[in-house]
């Protein structure tokens, strides 16, 4: 059996992460496994959502944080990387520059991705091959600037959009109420001739309490479950999410806002369970990068042939 290392970069919003996964390779099936997460919380979506620019302060630890990623990609010695970046970087009017900077300076290549390209990255972890077939469903992405939406009916994809829509815009108050509207109107556009949908959850608050519910992996969260969570949360601080409930700072004040998403999107779509497989953007990373490994391996392979 081979096996195969990756690396994914996520330069999200709210934190910047890592992910080194392994696969294991025979003759018929593949097996992967997250190796090691890091994650570093610079929150570079406070400085694109309100000044349209990322400070200097926060480029100057984005470089440090991509040089360090850099050596320990090296010290992994991984197959291959990607690194993306998401809302915050693709709003900042010197996300060009600073990409360019990481490039000269850590070696690092970034792709600022849009929102659709975002929703197909995540998709790619084949998220629809664990769905039945027979059932809709809507896939909800909530992150620090956006949210994605995918819905899903007969296991392909009918619709799918990216909404300025994030838990860093809603602490900000940059989120608006036509921004709902617009979202609501997708929403029940989408969905309205479906009587029973199911969701789909990602990103690192939904992950969290999914955690925090302490259901079997697997099962769902339903809409009811999810509501008094939230209320739950809301009774509690920053500092006493922090103290008593042992999250992170850049949790703490997150994930309410998170909550508030999830629910208006379960209730204007009329989902009553919401599945949490606890995948994201560096998941389908990982997964884009072994296809790629695949079909490269199989180049090389027919070129070999060729040349006997």
């Amino acid at each position: 059996m081979e096996l195969l290392r990756f690396a994914a970069i996520d330069i999200g919003s709210n934190a910047v992460r890592l992910l080194f996964s392994n696969i294991m390779e025979d003759a018929e099936e593949q097996y992967l496994k997250k190796a090691e997460l890091l994650r570093v919380p610079l929150r570079l979506g406070a400085d694109a959502f309100t000044n349209k620019r990322i400070s200097q302060e926060n480029i100057e630890k984005l470089v440090n944080t991509m040089k360090a990623f850099r050596h320990l990609i090296d010290v992994f010695n991984v197959i291959d990387y990607r690194a993306c970046a998401t809302s915050a970087m693709r709003e900042a009017a010197n996300g060009p520059a600073i990409v360019k900077r990481i490039a000269d300076e850590a070696g690092i290549k970034i792709k600022i991705v849009d929102g659709k390209k975002e929703a197909e990255i995540i998709y790619s972890t084949h998220i629809a091959e664990h769905m039945d077939r027979r059932k809709t469903y809507l896939y909800t992405d909530v992150g620090g600037g956006s949210t994605e939406l995918t819905f899903f009916s007969g296991g392909k994809i009918v619709n799918s959009y990216s909404f300025n829509i994030g838990t860093i815009r809603i602490l900000n108050d940059q989120v608006k109420e036509k921004d709902w509207k617009a979202m609501r109107h997708w929403i029940k556009e989408n969905t309205g001739q479906f009587s029973d949908i199911s969701g789909i959850g990602s990103g690192g608050n939904i992950n969290k309490i999914f955690k925090m519910s302490r259901k079997r992996e697997g099962a769902p969260l339903s809409y009811k479950e999810l509501w008094e969570m939230h209320d739950n949360l809301s009774q509690y601080s920053s500092t006493e999410k922090i103290n008593e409930l042992g999250m992170r700072p850049d949790r703490a004040d997150v994930i309410v806002p998170a909550a508030t998403i999830f629910l208006k999107i379960m209730k204007w779509s009329g989902m009553k369970n919401i599945y949490v497989p606890q995948i994201g953007l560096a998941d389908g990373i990982v997964h884009l990068l072994f296809q790629q490994y695949k079909k490269d391996k199989k180049k090389r392979k027919n070129l070999f042939l060729h040349a006997i």
